[in-house]
């Protein structure tokens, strides 16, 4: 069916008539203008994609009418303008459309035709870490490293850049996956097939609200779901509420992006944000630079809204214009915004849409501060720190507290490092990096902290060597002005020496410590200290041996290194004592931001980003020796642990298959609530003693050579083996917390993927009972594919995070419902039970289906399909496969 919405299409220059866009003053209604500027993206791209069958008028209107529809939880279907991926998370993806190919040659179609319809780029930068550090080669070392351990993960990527149209691979190397993105990738307004429309993009990474800052609107999202929009599909989603955050007035002058950042993120979680887009306002906004929005859009996941949303206006055409874009691209992107309401001006309050709420910051009231030390929402102010860190070492364990008896606080353990004798006590710095495109991509807080090192190296001071001291840009612009400006060799004078080019150390991918320093932090049971520039800060995320960690500015990060404790107060006690014996205190050696602006000002210029960035598919030398094979459909490697054909299409015909009634199924897991996809899909390391490791011991593989979960995303063996594999999963079945289930026939206790196995080879189904929320947390598509790969048919649940489900309908796994105020208990269900799913022939969305027991008892419960398109799925066994079928036929 043709666009209902055609009438409003004209030219966005009349001496260009073939540049069209969709002129949305002209459906003359009056609630437009008081939408908020990211619900008007929402409505852009349904009026645009209007087909009455994805994307219905009924969907247009509820989007205009938000005012209203944003508190009945009404489900609106969203078309982002494209997709970006991180490469632990891209590799399955990559699988996936290569196993589609494969399939769709079986079905007698062309496999070419699997290609993404929504462009895509994929950043490699998850699979770096900090081996080497404190040495001129450390970057060409850990680069070395890192294709040695990921040369196959690479190879493959770099054949599905080469096989599949519209999709992009930004080679390792090149910087961090949201840094490229803010710098390079973003578009603003796409200029594509004839049409000017928002640029818009979802992301499988969670920090992809970074872009927000630019003005685009962003956020992450499952494997599952980047895949369905990359094949084309609307992403279904709740019509969110809106909150307006207020900011007013100028931040102090040595105040930070960073701590502005952490003060919003505590002041956040405090509202409640979950489930919700922030949006930001007031005259505030037009205080902070591209990077310092952006740096705040990024912490987004951390305050725990979906979006985090900073409208475009003249500062964010200014950044285009510095960051090289092409000029006359960019009059256009400013012509399409202001011809569609969409160009904001934060000091004219006439423009202030509404909101659902509004809470205010005035920046004025912000101070220098830190985040820790194990939530990033923990703020504590600088002048606070000492104090703060020495009441959570007495304090219970918990997220504030470490339990440390008070005769051991002052406990000082020595050690000998390199032939110098050192000495560590609770407190001690020994992490330093400065790391994450938080920072990273804010030239005033990585200049800060280049200045602040040339006046501590001036000043006499130096950084103990056993501190593991590193700098990852996120991008090689950042190389580009610390070097160009001067300070670079003062950074490395400090062990703050180029490390790599990606997420590192905020990831956990810091590498090793010193083994003396692990073994003095081990002896004492010392709470020894990271401090990084990065957005996450949880309990044995960063590195194993550092049970505390605080998030700080880049220059903080340098400071608290001198130091080498998290013990002191900057205003009462010195940095250091420099040879001539004169104490140096922090105000000593702290730039001022008229310094710091005075240098971005000469230093940070268009030239830099058009320079780095023509050649960033091309520069990496060991990228481009890779052999990738040539073929339009991938050889698989049967040898291969890291990349294998997944089973998900197996059998697959072109003919759909009636939907059967699910009979006589095992329950596999009986759960309460507030299931996470961390309990459900694999993630980190592979404990020696789990059904994976067995699997890569039999392919003769040592422990050594496990590598994690992330890294064999590509691998369906692994990943269905590490499914249920939490060992703090909680199963009603079992006494204790483990990865375990009973398999009732035999009444043994087994690992759940070995119980999963039996049931498979007898020919019996499987389900899932579950609480509230079930699949909360990130959303990760292997907590959808592994049950899927283990047999699992249904989940019964009082409640669904809402990604979760939609991950579910998408593997074709059935999502039920209970009725209100109906449960497992109400119920008298013990998941002994043997259950029996009456699915009729014909369905309808949210319709109620019975179940049967074993027992003779009978219930209904609501089947969550909630739209004819997810039934479409269902009755295809998932999106892909219906997609599958589409380009087969």
């Amino acid at each position: 069916m043709s666009n209902p919405f055609v009438h409003i299409v004209e030219p966005l220059d009349p001496k260009q008539p073939l540049k069209k866009y969709f002129n949305l003053g002209k459906l003359e209604d009056g609630r437009y203008a008081r939408l908020p500027f990211s619900i008007r993206v929402l409505l852009e791209s349904a009026v645009r994609n209007c087909d009455e069958f994805l994307v219905k008028k009924e969907d247009v209107e509820n989007i205009l009418n938000w005012k209203t529809m944003q508190h009945k939880n009404v489900e609106v279907p969203f078309k982002p303008a494209r997709v970006i991926l991180q490469d632990f998370t891209g590799v399955p993806a990559v699988v996936d459309f290569a196993a589609m190919r494969d399939a769709v040659k079986k079905l007698g179609g062309d496999p070419e035709k699997i290609n993404p319809i929504c462009p895509a780029d994929l950043v490699i930068d998850h699979s770096i870490q900090v081996d080497f550090n404190r040495r001129s080669d450390s970057l060409q070392k850990n680069q070395d490293l890192e294709f040695e351990r990921n040369k196959e993960r690479f190879e493959f990527l770099k054949w599905g850049s080469q096989a599949f149209k519209n999709m992009r691979i930004i080679p390792p190397g090149s910087g961090i996956i949201h840094q490229v993105n803010l710098e390079y990738l973003a578009r603003v307004v796409m200029d594509q097939d004839g049409y000017y429309y928002p640029d818009s993009v979802v992301g499988t990474d969670s920090h992809t609200t970074m872009i927000d800052g630019l003005g685009v609107l962003g956020w992450g999202v499952g494997g599952i779901e980047a895949e369905a929009v990359m094949l084309g599909q609307p992403i279904s989603m709740v019509l969110p509420e809106v909150v307006g955050y207020k900011l007013l007035g100028n931040p102090q002058p040595l105040v930070t992006s960073t701590d502005i950042v952490l003060t919003i993120t505590k002041h956040l979680r405090q509202v409640g944000v979950v489930g919700k887009f922030v949006e930001f306002f007031g005259p505030g906004v037009a205080h902070l630079s591209i990077a310092d929005r952006a740096t705040i859009a990024n912490m987004c996941p951390e305050y725990g809204a979906t979006a985090a949303y900073f409208p475009v206006d003249d500062v964010s055409i200014g950044y285009l214009i510095q960051t090289g874009r092409d000029k006359e691209k960019v009059m256009c992107t400013k012509s399409y915004l202001e011809a569609v309401g969409m160009l904001r001006d934060f000091k004219n309050s006439s423009q202030d849409p509404d909101f659902t709420q509004v809470v205010e910051l005035d920046l004025r009231t912000v101070v220098p501060c830190c985040s820790g030390p194990k939530r990033p929402q923990d703020k504590v102010a600088v002048s606070d720190m000492k104090e703060d860190f020495e009441s959570c070492l007495g304090a219970k364990q918990g997220f504030k507290g470490f339990q440390i008896a008070p005769d051991q606080h002052n406990r000082v353990v020595k050690f000998n490092f390199e032939g110098c004798d050192f000495e560590l006590a609770h407190g001690s710095v020994v992490i330093a990096a400065i790391t994450s495109c938080t920072n990273t991509s804010n030239p005033s807080v990585m200049l800060g902290a280049g200045l602040l090192a040339k006046k501590a190296v001036e000043a006499g001071l130096t950084v103990k060597p056993y501190i593991k001291t590193s700098l990852s840009p996120g991008s090689g612009v950042v190389t580009y002005y610390l070097r160009e400006s001067g300070v670079m060799s003062y950074l490395s004078q400090l062990g703050f020496d180029v490390v790599g080019y990606g997420c590192m150390t905020c990831i956990g991918n810091s590498g090793p410590l010193p083994e003396s320093v692990v073994e003095a932090i081990t002896q004492g049971d010392l709470v020894a200290v990271g401090v990084l520039s990065g957005n996450r800060n949880f309990e044995g995320r960063v590195h194993p041996n550092t049970r505390a960690n605080y998030l700080a500015s880049p220059p903080l990060v340098i400071a608290y290194a001198i130091a080498g404790t998290i013990r002191i107060d900057f205003e009462k006690e010195p940095l250091g004592i420099n040879a001539s014996g004169k104490k140096i205190f922090l105000k000593d050696i702290w730039p001022t931001r008229n310094e710091i602006q005075a240098v971005e000002r000469q230093f940070v210029i268009p030239g830099m980003f058009k320079e780095v960035y023509q050649k960033i598919e091309t520069v990496n030398k060991s990228w481009n020796a890779l052999d990738a094979p040539s073929d339009k459909l991938y050889t698989w490697n049967p040898k291969s642990t890291y990349i294998k054909s997944p089973p998900f299409f197996d059998g697959l015909t072109l003919a759909l298959q009636t939907p059967k009634t699910i009979e006589n199924a095992y329950v596999l897991l009986s759960f309460g609530d507030s299931v996470t996809t961390d309990h459900i899909s694999p993630a980190g390391n592979i404990a020696r003693n789990s059904p994976a490791a067995r699997y890569l011991t039999s392919r003769g593989l040592t422990p050594r050579e496990f590598n994690s979960y992330g890294s064999r995303r590509g691998n369906d063996a692994v990943m269905a083996r590490g499914t249920f594999a939490n060992i703090r999963l909680v199963n009603k079945f079992i006494d204790k917390q483990g990865p375990q289930t009973v398999h009732f026939p035999s009444g043994e206790i087994l690992d759940v993927f070995d119980a999963a196995e039996r049931y498979r080879q007898a020919g019996h189904p499987l389900i899932v009972l579950a609480g509230k929320e079930y699949g909360a947390g990130s959303s990760r598509d292997w907590a959808a594919k592994g049950p899927f790969l283990l047999g699992v048919k249904a989940v019964l649940a009082e409640s669904y995070e809402r990604i979760h489900r939609s991950n579910l309908v998408g593997m074709g796994v059935i999502p039920l419902q209970y009725l209100r105020g109906e449960d497992a208990v109400t119920l008298g269900l013990t998941g002994r039970e043997r259950y029996t799913i009456i699915i009729p022939e014909e369905l309808k969305p949210q319709m109620e289906v019975q179940i049967k027991l074993d027992t003779g008892k009978t219930f209904n419960a609501i089947m969550r399909f909630d739209t004819d398109v997810e039934l479409t799925y269902f009755y295809n066994g998932g999106i892909l496969n219906y997609m599958i079928r589409k380009m087969a036929s």
